[in-house]
């Protein structure tokens, strides 16, 4: 089908040497004429040579000169094309066609069903020697025969030559019928040159019937010549001699009668070998060329516009098909081009001959539906073909051709376009009757072509004005320029053109924006793929076709609301422009990049930081106080973003903002170390020799535990470890935890005020910087129990362990530990901020009890306990408990309990004798262990977690049991050593 199509605009712009449809008029029409559809007759007979012919067969056919009649009597053409009307008998015929007297312009039954209106009053034409023009006013021709003199522009005298011709012959062939003459062969015979004005214009008219004969006998014959055929080879050379030199027509001339001859052999061939008449003028295409000239004479020479007369014109017209070889079918099609033409010629502002043509072109494909002849089927395709070129050329590009001025033309257009392409698809496209069952809706889909051509290059030609129209002046992005030009044409596409074309299409409007949808988008898809950073320009580029979008998906929605897919399909051909993506991904560059900046400010500054305790007077790090200033810019800086989407990104911004301030809290505890890294590595287990208190000498030298440090830190001032700097970076992590609840109101209160917020739109809104917060809580935690253990065991390490109960255990008793542990716990009170004052305290009371506790079971071989010590034991236990209640003022009593629970439980053990806690640990060992007895028991390990109820507990209380029971107990089982 598209084929067809591409063959038929190629067609119409194909043209003819022999132009035989320009009217009289055309130099005074304000449009040229169209190209002939008609093939070529291959012999240069001009328009005024064809129209002449074409008349000299009009009066030959009406059967009548001047106001006399002929004397010869016609019949009706059995066999016909298209029967003439009868004859009438020889005492009526002085009231033949030619003669009939124009009395009115009664109101003509042809343009009624044509509809067209007749004219207010006869219009009068101007003698044709003044070009249409008369000095005086116009006369009315008085008789039908005047008129198509007139119209066909025949001088007089060349009218009363014909007619006096015509009565030559009728006297010498009385009875003779007119379709059985050839007619240029009888005017050569009786014309002279001294029957025109002067030799060159009878040379012109001998040469045109020459021509004529050429044409119809030789070139277009209507039966086709055997190339043998000697009559054709003979009367070739004849006409060949006569361009020659001239010929001798006299009657009796030996070369008139070779001619005679000659003719009369190829003219009297018929179809069925029977003689019906002669064929000079029915070949085709040069009968089509010649009716064409007769048509043309229905239309006002001055105005273009169909006489009134037309009934009776078209009566005359009628009468020469017999001769031409015309039919019902022919004259339908030579006329609908004919009422085409004179549209076009017209300027295209004659909607009547539109609308005419329109209607003659229904009777047309009524008739292509009825026949299958060849050349009927070739001047069809030819015809139509150059209808629908005309028409598509300003169809494909109708934003061009119509406006609100003559917007009425288009439906006439669309119309006849469409039809012509229906019959030439459905009625001449072999391709189509083989496709018949697939549903093809011809004039939908030629609609649809129009729209989407016409849209695109509408498009393009937007798209060149919105680029002239940015300027230093308006510095709009050209994309948006062109988004709102795009949807003013849609607007304009819904309200002007799509009520015409749903006749149609029902999806008129639908299809247009689809297609304006689709050039946008390439548009915009190479400005997206170009796109490196968030700029306002882009910012607005984005935004007008977001907007574009939603316009031109609301017009197509309303559009197809009745469709039978609900517009489902129109939907699918517009794939969204992601607008809001582009912006959300040039965003998130965005986010991206400020969080990375802000990574890396981390990484610089805390390895500049000193956790310099006087830095202010909160005591917490001024890298914190800088890291969330640059955390509240940055998101002043994103809510300053002209983008519709805030609320979409936020979590993207949050989540990066929230790893960062991680970050820095994972960096602030990462240098602190952790409680294990202060825990003393227990000594190996020994057995008290008995009496070694009184055997200790001063001079010897106490062995500390083992204290696993991983910095080697100064207990100086600028030690990062230091209490004060581990203090600082306690205040910074609460300080930066209390933050975030700020950050989370600046966020809430910014994004109630951005432009794309809606009025509820923090209502149920849950920001929470959790990463953040979990890193806060437990790098508290952390760096509360890493300074309380690094001061337990590490800066107090040498009470602890080198004083508490070493030698005689009355005599080195907690006391001196309690007089250390006071300044720590004054420094801890008055730096450490009050909300997390309590757990940093209470993270050093563990840690003091797990000190305490430590002594008394892994104090090394130094130490050693008698039953009697129990008390002393437990009386510091209660000290160093009292020192944390501090009369009530210190931490809650439930919370000391808790934590000295552990350490109650154990003293129970220094206040049993020896042989029960052998007993004791034994029975505990044969239940842990199925493979152990009494009298071979393995040795338990240690698992740090100190209870009554726990083998490993019962051994180390034995093992500091200065006790020969215990001795002997721990020599024979384990065979464990005095000394390390």
């Amino acid at each position: 089908m598209a084929r067809l199509f591409r063959e038929s605009r190629r067609d119409s712009s194909h043209s003819s040497s022999s132009n035989g449809f320009l009217p009289p008029a055309a130099a005074a029409s304000s449009s040229s004429a169209l190209p002939s559809p008609f093939p070529d007759l291959g012999v240069p007979l001009t328009a005024a040579d064809l129209r002449e012919a074409a008349y000299e067969v009009l009066v030959a056919a009406s059967r009548t000169t001047g106001g006399k009649p002929l004397t010869y009597i016609p019949q009706s053409a059995s066999g016909a094309a298209a029967p003439a009307s009868p004859a009438s008998s020889a005492s009526s015929v002085s009231s033949a066609s030619l003669q009939r007297s124009l009395t009115s312009a009664a109101a003509s039954k042809m343009k009624k069903a044509l509809g067209l209106r007749s004219s207010a009053s006869s219009k009068g034409v101007g003698s044709p020697g003044s070009g249409g023009k008369a000095a005086g006013p116009p006369r009315r021709p008085a008789t039908v025969g005047e008129l198509m003199r007139v119209q066909m522009r025949v001088s007089e005298p060349a009218d009363a030559r014909i007619r006096r011709g015509l009565l030559r012959i009728a006297a010498s062939q009385l009875g003779r019928r007119a379709e059985s003459m050839v007619l240029p062969l009888e005017f050569l015979q009786q014309f002279k040159a001294s029957d025109f004005p002067d030799p060159q214009e009878y040379e012109a008219w001998r040469s045109r019937n020459l021509k004529l004969l050429e044409a119809g006998l030789l070139l277009h014959p209507f039966v086709p010549l055997n190339k043998s055929d000697s009559s054709a080879q003979r009367l070739r050379q004849i006409i060949r001699g006569a361009y020659d030199r001239p010929l001798e027509t006299g009657k009796n001339s030996e070369s008139m009668q070779s001619l005679r001859t000659s003719v009369m052999s190829l003219a009297g061939r018929s179809h069925d070998g029977t003689s019906d008449g002669c064929h000079w003028a029915d070949g085709f295409p040069l009968n089509l060329h010649l009716y064409q000239m007769l048509v043309e004479a229905c239309f006002d020479n001055d105005e273009g516009t169909v006489v009134d007369e037309i009934d009776e014109v078209m009566e005359l017209l009628k009468k020469t098909w017999v001769i031409l070889g015309i039919n019902e079918m022919l004259h339908n099609l030579c006329f609908t081009w004919a009422l085409f033409n004179h549209f076009v010629m017209s300027g295209q502002v004659d909607i009547e001959l539109l609308s005419a043509a329109e209607n003659q072109l229904a009777e047309v494909a009524k008739d292509a539906k009825t026949t299958k002849d060849p050349n009927y089927c070739k001047v069809l395709s030819s015809t139509l073909s150059s209808i629908m070129g005309w028409t598509e050329k300003r169809l494909l590009a109708y934003h061009e051709t119509f406006n609100t001025s003559n917007i009425e033309s288009m439906q006439g257009i669309v119309s006849i376009g469409v039809s012509a392409a229906r019959v030439l698809v459905e009625d001449i496209s072999h391709e189509y009757r083989r496709r018949r069952k697939e549903e093809t809706d011809v004039a939908r889909s030629r609609v649809e072509t129009y729209i989407r051509s016409s849209l695109r290059t509408a498009f393009a030609q937007r798209m060149e004005e919105a680029d002239s129209k940015r300027s230093s002046r308006n510095p709009t992005p050209v994309l948006s320029i062109l988004a709102k030009d795009i949807g003013d044409l849609a607007i304009k596409e819904k309200k002007l053109y799509s009520p015409i074309l749903k006749t149609w299409h029902p999806l008129a409007s639908g299809v247009a924006v689809a297609t304006l949808h689709s050039c946008y988008r390439n548009e915009l898809k190479q400005f997206v793929a170009g796109l490196t950073e968030l700029t306002p320009d882009t910012v607005q580029v984005l935004k007008s076709a977001d907007k574009l979008e939603k316009d031109l998906v609301n017009i197509a929605v309303e559009d197809s609301v009745d469709s039978d897919d609900g517009g489902k399909s129109l939907i699918r051909e517009m794939p969204p422009y992601e607008a809001e993506n582009a912006i959300a991904n040039l965003v998130k560059v965005w986010i991206k990049e400020r969080v990375d900046r802000l990574k890396g400010w981390v990484d610089r500054n805390l390895k500049q930081e000193t956790w310099n305790p006087g830095a202010n007077r909160e005591n917490f790090a001024p890298s914190s106080v800088e890291m969330l200033r640059v955390i509240g810019e940055t998101l002043d800086a994103f809510f300053e973003l002209p983008i519709p989407m805030h609320p979409a990104l936020l979590p993207d911004l949050t989540t990066g903002l929230d790893r960062s301030l991680q970050l820095y809290v994972s960096k602030a505890k990462s240098g602190c170390g952790t409680r294990n890294s202060f825990m003393p590595q227990l000594p190996p287990l020994t057995r008290c020799e008995v009496g070694s208190k009184l055997l200790f000498k001063k001079k010897e030298k106490p062995q500390n535990l083992q204290v696993r440090v991983s910095q080697n830190g100064t207990t100086n001032g600028n030690d990062p470890l230091g209490l004060p700097q581990l203090c600082v970076r306690l205040n910074t992590l609460q300080y930066v935890r209390g933050e975030l609840e700020n950050l989370e109101k600046k966020i809430k209160t910014c994004l109630r005020n951005v432009e794309s917020a809606q009025a509820d739109i923090t209502d149920g809104l849950d920001i929470k910087f959790e990463l953040c917060q979990a890193a806060c809580q437990e790098g508290i935690q952390q760096i509360c129990e890493t300074t309380a253990y690094k001061v337990t065991f590490y800066d107090l390490g040498q009470v602890l362990w080198d004083t508490l109960y070493i030698g005689d255990t009355a005599t080195n008793r907690v006391e001196v530990l309690l007089r250390e542990l006071d300044p720590v716990l004054e420094t801890i009170s008055g730096m450490v901020h009050n909300k997390v004052r309590n757990r940093a305290i209470t993270a050093l009371m563990k840690a003091t009890f797990d000190g305490f506790l430590l002594v008394l079971l892994a104090g090394g071989p130094l130490r050693a306990f008698t039953r009697q010590d129990s008390q002393i034991i437990e009386d510091d236990f209660r000290a160093l408990r009292d020192l944390y209640l501090a009369d009530g003022d210190g931490l809650p009593e439930e919370l000391v309990d808790k934590a000295s629970s552990q350490v109650k439980n154990v003293l129970p053990l220094f206040r049993a004798d020896s042989e029960s806690l052998i007993e004791r640990f034994k029975r505990m060992m044969v239940e842990s262990n199925r493979s152990a007895s009494k009298n071979r028991l393995p040795l338990p390990p240690t698992t740090g977690h100190w209870s009554p109820n726990e083998p490993n507990t019962v051994l180390r209380v034995l093992c500091y049991r200065s006790d020969e029971t215990a001795t002997k107990f721990l020599k024979k089982t384990y065979n464990l050593p005095k000394k390390i």
